[in-house]
Order: structure tokens, then C-alpha cells, then sequence
């Protein structure tokens, strides 16, 4: 049986065991047959699901992170339009490492769920993504920042 089934099994068992079956006790569930499973890990050695589920988790963090930058960049170009800080719009590609379908539809829509950006299409060899910047730049920085960001920590998770 998958590990994250295992979680999951786990999680629900203590949220009724402790009578809490709210999100919070699930969590705390998950948390807790999480480390059960990592202390038992010699029983599991070819496993990556520990190490998957932490970047999973750095991802997470780092797209509320991003999500929370750009927010407060259109926020203060919407309420001061006349701040020196102006908006420089581009239509850029990024060629893609990612070569899942699921890998290359999470970049996309964590892109186009970041205020400022929007991903527009992906190429019919799926090799480039297209995608729309409020404030660009320098098209390679902002080429660099989706790889070395978002296209990075996907792959990380997902091969």
C-alpha cells in the first residue's frame, strides 16, 4: 500500500480515536502518522514519499509566498497608479524541463494564480510555455525566475 494511503489511514484513525474529526484534528493526525512512518522507515527503504512529501510542502510554501509578493505589487499599483513603479506588460515563453501533463498543469495554474501573471498556452509539442507578465522587465529574469522557482520545485516533487 502507498505511504500517503498510509497517512491518510493513520490521520483518520486518530481523529477517531480522539474523538476530533475537524480539519485541525486531521491534521494534527497526518502530522502524527506521518512521523510514525518516518520512524519506522527502515521497514519502507526504497521510499521516496519522505523526502516528496517535504518539497511538496516547500512548494506549498513558496507559492503562498510568491501569491503574497505579487499580491502586494498589483495592490500598490492599483491604489497608486502614479508610483515610479510602473507596469511594463510582456508576452514571454518559457521552455519547459517539466514533461508530465500533471507537472507542466500545476505550473501553469500556480503561474496564472499568482496576481500578475497569467499562463496563456502551452505549445502542441509541450515544450514551451506562453504566459503574460504585468511587470517584466527583462524577459530573461523573468524567464529565470519561473525555472529556478516554480518549474524547479514541481520537478523536484514530481520525478
Amino acid at each position: 500500500m502507498n505511504l500517503l494511503l498510509w497517512n491518510v489511514l493513520l490521520a483518520l484513525i486518530w481523529a477517531f480515536i480522539m474523538s476530533d474529526v475537524t480539519a485541525r484534528g486531521l491534521a494534527v493526525g497526518f502530522v502524527i502518522g506521518y512521523l510514525v512512518l518516518l520512524f519506522s522507515r527502515p521497514l519502507f527503504p526504497e521510499t521516496r514519499y519522505f523526502s516528496k512529501l517535504f518539497r511538496a510542502v516547500a512548494l506549498a510554501v513558496f507559492f503562498v509566498v510568491e501569491l503574497l509578493k505579487s499580491s502586494v505589487r498589483v495592490a500598490i499599483d492599483v491604489l497608486h497608479p502614479d508610483v515610479e513603479r510602473r507596469m511594463e506588460a510582456a508576452v514571454f515563453s518559457v521552455p519547459l524541463d517539466v514533461k508530465s501533463d500533471l507537472g507542466i498543469s500545476l505550473l501553469a495554474n500556480l503561474i496564472s494564480l499568482t496576481p500578475g501573471t497569467l499562463s496563456l498556452d502551452v505549445s502542441e509539442d509541450r515544450s514551451t510555455l506562453f504566459i503574460h507578465g504585468m511587470y517584466v522587465d527583462d524577459v530573461e529574469a523573468a524567464r529565470r525566475e519561473i525555472k529556478e522557482g516554480f518549474e524547479r520545485r514541481i520537478m523536484e516533487v514530481f520525478q
